[in-house]
This record gives C-alpha cells, structure tokens and sequence, in this order.
C-alpha cells in the first residue's frame, strides 16, 4: 500500500503499471511492449521507463541527474546505505519533478523488489557490482553499470551470463563508445588505413599511497556493515569508505578489497577502446606480462606506477602503462601510419586520415552519441546497447589480467575462450575472491 500511495503522488501511470492494465502484462519482462506514441505522444505515462537508481555518490548522483534529463523515463527510487546522500537524491528528484513520491531505500534489495520499476543504475563501489547486477537481473531489470564491471573475472562471466539467461539489457558505463572521435578512430584502425596494426599503447594516470589512518567511529547515517557487504570486515575510517561531507573522490577506490586502483578505473575505459580498434572486444590476450610496486604499509595498497605488456593471437602487443611511461589516451601503430585518440582528442599519421571517409562497404562501428540515450533506446527496442555486458567483461578482464600478472610478477598464459590460465593454478585461485557471509554468486 505504501508503494502504491507514493506513486501515486507522482500523478504519473509508469510504463510497467500501464502494462499491467492489459492483456499484455505477461510480456513485459521478456519483450515489453510499447505503445504508439500517436496515440498518447512521445512522453506518455505508458511509455515511461521508471528507473531506480542505486548507488547516488559521487558517479551514481551524475547519473541519476542525467536520467532526470530525459523525458521518456521517470526516477521512481533511489537507494543507498549513506541515509544523507539518499535524503539529498531524494530532494534532488523531488524537486525536478515538483512533486513527492521518490522512494528512498537503504537496501538495495526493497528497490529490486519494486515490480513497477523497469530499469536501474548501479553506481556502487566495485565490490558490489556483481551481487547488485546479478540481482536485478533476476529480478526482470534491465541495468545501467558503471565501470569497471565487476571486481573479479569469475564475477564477470556469471554476470554475463545470468543477463543474457533472463533476457535483460546492460550497458556498462563505458561512454567513452559513445563518443565519436573515438569510435571513427577505431574504424580508421579496423579498417587498415594504418596498414597492419602491430602494437597499442595505453596510458593513464595512477593514484597516491597513504599512511595509516586511525580507526574512527562508524557514523550514524552510514550503515557500514552493509557498505562492506561480501569485502571482508575492517574497522571504519573515513578514508576507507566516502567523505564524511561532500562527494570527492573516495579513499575505497585506493583499496583492494574494494577495487583493483587505476588499471580497472581507467583501464576500464581505455583498454576497452583498445579491444574495440583491435577486433577483440569478445576475446582477450593469450600472454601477459607486467610489473609494479605496490606500497609496503599504508591503508591504500593498490598497485603505484606500472607496465603491462599484453600478447595476442594475431601478435598484436597491447602495453598499458602509467602515463609517465605512455601518454595518455590510447595510440595505434601500424605498418604505414598511427592513430591517437583520448578525450576530446584524435590525431594520425599520414594526417589526410583525419578527413578520410568510411565507405559503405568497409567496417562501420556501433554508433552512439548519447550513452545514457542509447541505453533507454534498447530497453525500448531490446536490441544490445554500445557496450554490452559480454563487451564490458572482456575489457574488464584485460584490466584484471593485467593485476594478476602484477601481483604474481611473472609472465602468464591465458585461454580466453575457457577463461582460464594455463598451467597456472596459482593463478586460477586468482580469478574469483572469497565473499564474507551471508553473501556469495
């Protein structure tokens, strides 16, 4: 009753309550139906995506804003474990609709329990992703992920498959395949107008060690038992979790259990468009390669300036590095030329390629100009988005394989297709972590 009464102060019909009304409703989880906007306009109730956003941080609050800027869905709820950035969500959407019934949820298990909400977006630390994603899939919502995609690769591959086993749409927040520069820099590369691509060079920055930090009362608007979920159990610290006040970057990003530092936070990106210009966004590298150090004390230990050299099965060679020793960005080299691209860059060698055009029988990438758009499109058509899940474990796993071989500092042989190292069960231990209990896949 409670649900109902808020959304009714909405005075809105969601998409998936209209659906209800029909003879259709048994549809709606497997191919949801649509009706006409020449019947009710582009903006009806009916054609509402209603939308919980789970996770409104620092990324998650950018992308519930961004999903308050479209007219085809509606934020029904939002839902975190720190009850003041769930209040100010909260307000936030409230007010842009002027008017109440946004649902706030501590847990993310109440908002996947909604039957009227389509979709969501999952903006939590990286160790959530997978039991957050995995749930809503079950639960008949499509899903918005940021990146990187999961912690682990075995997280990765039952994520991605549990999506395409209950039929649901994911995009990854991969939106840098939404942006054109970088998809026309990708089919100048695919399409040979380098000549024989030989190596990618890959660069970013990396993050700072700590000292260590004193243990610190757990604060009465954060449930921390929850925040830390399947991560084992450590005392809290402000800089373990999210600023106490405002949305600056987290100390957790800076710390294994949490996430694997900048080789999934900007690999993730970068290493994705990496494979998409190569070919090789459904399979990965067979050798790998990499060096680091990773601080001695400290309460961030991920690793600190870095070399990956990945091998594929073409010979193509793909090196990630810091970006001391690699500029930013993503540089293809190939036999008769080069392209570069980052954000809001693109240069080559010879330059004429700059102004050269794809024709209609050469290779033409999946085009997006609106990351977020494009994920309401393919909810509504239930065709697969810019960066899929398959696509977004592949990257992922590029990134993951790239920590492993750090962390055990020797070269390793990786089976994309079985998903497993070679010969390696040290390394095989590595693919999936222990989860605290209750929780697990």
């Amino acid at each position: 009753m409670q649900n109902n009464r808020k959304i009714k102060d909405l005075n809105l019909i969601t998409r998936r309550q209209f659906l209800k009304k029909t003879a259709v409703a048994g549809a709606v989880l497997a191919v949801p139906t649509i009706i006409p906007a020449s019947v009710f306009g582009a903006d009806a109730p009916s054609n509402r995506i209603a939308i919980g956003c789970i996770g409104v941080g620092r990324m998650g609050l950018g992308d519930m804003k961004e999903i308050l800027g479209f007219k085809q869905a509606q934020v029904v709820a939002v839902c975190d474990v720190d009850s003041r950035r769930l209040e100010h969500a909260k307000q936030l959407v409230e007010t842009h609709y002027d008017s109440k019934g946004c649902e706030a949820f501590r847990d993310f298990r109440e908002c996947l329990a909604r039957e009227d909400i389509d979709a969501v977006t999952i903006s939590t630390p990286d160790h959530w992703h997978a039991l957050t994603a995995i749930a809503a899939a079950k639960a008949g919502k499509d899903i918005f992920i940021q990146k990187p995609l999961t912690l682990t690769i075995e997280e990765g591959r039952i994520l991605s498959d549990t999506v395409r086993r209950y039929g649901r749409i994911l995009q990854v927040g991969s939106q840098q395949r939404s942006e054109s520069n970088f998809r026309f820099g990708c089919e100048l590369v695919r399409n040979g107008r380098i000549g024989k691509l030989h190596t990618v060079k890959v660069g970013f920055g990396i993050d700072p060690p700590t000292g260590q930090k004193p243990n610190m009362p757990v604060p009465d608007w954060l449930d921390y038992d929850m925040w830390l979920g399947p991560a084992p159990w450590a005392a809290y610290t402000e800089e373990r979790v999210h600023p106490q006040n405002g949305y600056d970057r987290p100390g957790w990003l800076r710390i294994s259990d949490y996430g694997a530092g900048m080789i999934t936070g900007w690999g993730s990106h970068h290493n994705d468009i990496a494979q998409w210009g190569m070919g090789t966004e459904y399979t990965g590298p067979v050798e790998i390669e990499g060096q680091t150090e990773y601080p001695k004390d400290g309460l961030w230990d991920v690793h600190g300036p870095f070399r990956i050299e990945y091998t594929y099965a073409n010979g193509v060679k793909l090196i990630c590095a810091d970006d001391k020793k690699n500029k930013p960005g993503i540089l293809f080299e190939g036999t008769d030329g080069w392209v570069y691209v980052d954000r809001g860059k693109l240069d080559s060698d010879p330059k004429s390629l700059l102004t050269s055009t794809i024709s209609p029988d050469e290779t033409h990438l999946y085009e997006s100009n609106n990351h977020k758009a494009n994920f309401l499109e393919c909810i509504r058509s239930r065709t697969e988005p810019v960066a899929p899940v398959e696509v977004g474990h592949r990257s992922c796993t590029v990134c993951l394989l790239g920590e492993i071989a750090m962390r055990l500092g020797r070269k390793l042989k990786w089976d994309p297709q079985r998903e497993r190292f070679i010969n390696d069960d040290k390394a095989n231990r590595m693919i999936a972590r222990a989860m605290r209990n209750p929780w697990h896949l």
